[in-house]
C-alpha cells in the first residue's frame, strides 16, 4: 500500500508544469502545482508549532479557498484527521471543537472575541504559508486502515452523521475512476462543490497525483468561472446542470437564423468553454432529458453512483454507458440484493465498518455483517452489468389495497416540465397520492403544471395518479432546510412544511 494514492501525494514535490487555479467572484490565483506543495508544508510547520501532533483532529469550516487546500494537504502530511464543515450547515465554530475532539478549528468566519483559543482564522493560515519554517514535516507512510478524514452526510434527516474515511477507500476509488477516465496533463478539472465533500478533494490529489491542472471556486462562482477555467471536466449534482440546461436553451433561444442543434452546441461552447471532454454527475438522481440534452449540445455527460458509506459504487463513461442506468460497478465493488431488492455493497476496501458520529443503532442499520454496506436504495443488474436505482426502499408508498408503489418514478416523470423544479409525491391516507412541486421561478406557470400533470398522470397506471398537487411556496432550498446540500429533497422537511395543504381533501392544483 505504499504506492497508494495518498503516500504517493505525501512523498514529495509533484512533476512542475501543472498548476491550480483559485476563482472568486472578481479574482483570480493561480500557483505551480509544486509551489502548492511548498506552502502546505510550511502550513504544516505552523501546525506542528500549535502542539498539533499525529492522530490529532483539526476541523475546517470554511468556503472553497487556497487555505482550504494547503490546509487539507498539511494535515496528510503530519497524518492528521481531518474533520470539512460546510458553511451554513455548521455555523459556530468554537462549538465544534467540543462536539468533535478537535485540536484546533479554522474558520474564514469573524470569530469572536469570547471564542475558544483552538478556532483560528484563515488570514492565520495565509501568513503561514509565506513564511519559511525552519523544519518541514518529514515523510509520513500510511496503512490502508488509517484515516484521513471525517465525512460528514448530507442530513436528509437529522444531525448528519460522522464516518471516518480510509485510506484504502480513497486509494481503490480514485485509482478505479483514473482507470475508466484518464485524466492526463492536458486536462484541468473544474471543482467547485464545498471541499468538506471528501470527494471533491479527490480531483486535487489527482491532479498532484496523476499530473493535470485543476480549478476551484465556489457554488455561487461557477457558472461565472468556467469562462475563465476553460475546463475539460466538470463535476457537479444534477441541479447544477438543470440549472446549465436552462441558460443554455435561453441563450440558444435568441439566436436568429440558426438551426437549433447549432444554436444549442454554440450555447454550450459559450458556456462552458469550448474544451470539455465529459461532465460528471451523481449524489442524487438525475433527470434523463437533461442528460440527453446535454450531450446531443456536446456536452458529453455521465452518471455515477454511491454514498459517503461505500465511495464511488458504478459509473458510466464513455467505454460503457448506458442510458438510465448509473453505471457498471467499479473494479473493488460487488453489488448484492437484500430480499426486498434493496442494493448492498462490499467494498475490497471499506470506507469504514462504523460511523464516527451517530446516533445508537445508526451503525448496525448501515453496515451490516462483513463489511457490507445496506444502501436503503432499490434496484437491479441488467444482463450487461449496468446497476438501475429504481428509488429508495423507504419512498416505496403501500396504498391501502396492498398495492406498492415507487414514487421516484413518478416525480421523475412530473420534472421532465420546465415549469417543474422539483416534485416530492406522498400518500398522507394510503389511498391517494399528493405531489408537492417546486416551481422553476418564483412565478409557478400553473397552466404547464397542469398540462405535466395530466401527461404524468396519463403515463401511469390506476393506483398511481396523482389527485392534487400542492405548488410549494416557498420554494424549497438549501436556506429554508428543505434541501440538503447537494440539492435532495428533504422528504420529511418538506412534509412538515406543507401538512396542512397535502392533507386536506381538496383535488386539483393549488399555489400557496
Amino acid at each position: 500500500m505504499t504506492d497508494s494514492v495518498i503516500n504517493r501525494l505525501v512523498a514529495g514535490p509533484p512533476a512542475p508544469g501543472h498548476r491550480i487555479s483559485f476563482i472568486r467572484l472578481g479574482s483570480l490565483r493561480t500557483l505551480d502545482l509544486t509551489e502548492l506543495y511548498e506552502q502546505s508544508g510550511h502550513v504544516a510547520a505552523y501546525l506542528r508549532s500549535l502542539g498539533v501532533e499525529a492522530g490529532d483532529r483539526i476541523g475546517i469550516l470554511a468556503a472553497n479557498s487556497l487555505e482550504w487546500v494547503l490546509l487539507d494537504l498539511a494535515a496528510l502530511r503530519l497524518k492528521v484527521v481531518v474533520a470539512g464543515f460546510e458553511p451554513g450547515k455548521f455555523t459556530d465554530a468554537g462549538e465544534l471543537v467540543a462536539r468533535y475532539g478537535l485540536t484546533v478549528v479554522f474558520t474564514d468566519q469573524d470569530v469572536p472575541a469570547d471564542a475558544p483559543a483552538a478556532v483560528r482564522t484563515f488570514t492565520d493560515v495565509a501568513e503561514a504559508a509565506r513564511q519559511a519554517w525552519p523544519e518541514p514535516p518529514g515523510p509520513v507512510v500510511y496503512e490502508p486502515e488509517d484515516v484521513t478524514t471525517i465525512k460528514f452526510t448530507s442530513g436528509s434527516t437529522g444531525e448528519p452523521k460522522g464516518l471516518g474515511a480510509t485510506v484504502g477507500s480513497i486509494d481503490a476509488s480514485m485509482q478505479a475512476v483514473q482507470e475508466i477516465f484518464e485524466h492526463r496533463g492536458d486536462d484541468n478539472l473544474f471543482v467547485f462543490l464545498p471541499l468538506s465533500l471528501l470527494q471533491q478533494r479527490y480531483w486535487l490529489y489527482s491532479a498532484l497525483c496523476f499530473g493535470h491542472d485543476a480549478t476551484v471556486t465556489t457554488y455561487e462562482a461557477a457558472f461565472a468561472a468556467l469562462g475563465t477555467a476553460r475546463p475539460t471536466v466538470v463535476m457537479g449534482v444534477p441541479a447544477f446542470f438543470e440549472a446549465a440546461r436552462q441558460q443554455i436553451s435561453q441563450d440558444a433561444a435568441r439566436a436568429d437564423g440558426v438551426a437549433p442543434e447549432a444554436a444549442r452546441r454554440a450555447a454550450a461552447r459559450r458556456l462552458f468553454g469550448d474544451r470539455i471532454r465529459y461532465l460528471w454527475t451523481g449524489s442524487a438522481p438525475a433527470d434523463r432529458e437533461v442528460l440527453r440534452y446535454l450531450t446531443d449540445a456536446g456536452l458529453p455527460i455521465y452518471e455515477g453512483y454511491g454514498l459517503n458509506e461505500t465511495c464511488i459504487v458504478s459509473k458510466n463513461h464513455p467505454g460503457a454507458h448506458r442510458e438510465g442506468s448509473v453505471g457498471r460497478v467499479l473494479r473493488g465493488k460487488e453489488v448484492l440484493f437484500d430480499e426486498a431488492g434493496v442494493i448492498l455493497v462490499r467494498s475490497e476496501h471499506p470506507v469504514n465498518q462504523r460511523y464516527e458520529f451517530a446516533e445508537p443503532g445508526d451503525s448496525e442499520r448501515m453496515f451490516v455483517a462483513d463489511g457490507v454496506v445496506r444502501t436503503g436504495d432499490l434496484g437491479y443488474v441488467d444482463e450487461d452489468g449496468f446497476l438501475f436505482v429504481r428509488g429508495r426502499a423507504d419512498d416505496v408508498i403501500v396504498l391501502g389495497n396492498g398495492k406498492k408503489v415507487i414514487v421516484r418514478r413518478i416525480e421523475e416523470h412530473m420534472r421532465t416540465s420546465p415549469a417543474i423544479e422539483e416534485c416530492v409525491v406522498f400518500c398522507p391516507a394510503q389511498t391517494s397520492l399528493v405531489a408537492v412541486v417546486s416551481p422553476s421561478s418564483d412565478t409557478a406557470d400553473l397552466e404547464a403544471i397542469a398540462e405535466q400533470l395530466a401527461r404524468t398522470n396519463a403515463s401511469f397506471g390506476r393506483d398511481e395518479q396523482i389527485r392534487k398537487v400542492v405548488v410549494a411556496s416557498p420554494r424549497p432550498s438549501i436556506a429554508n432546510g428543505m434541501l440538503t446540500s447537494q440539492f435532495k429533497p428533504k422528504r420529511q422537511a418538506i412534509f412538515a412544511a406543507f401538512q396542512s395543504e397535502i392533507t386536506n381533501n381538496q383535488d386539483g392544483i393549488h399555489a400557496q
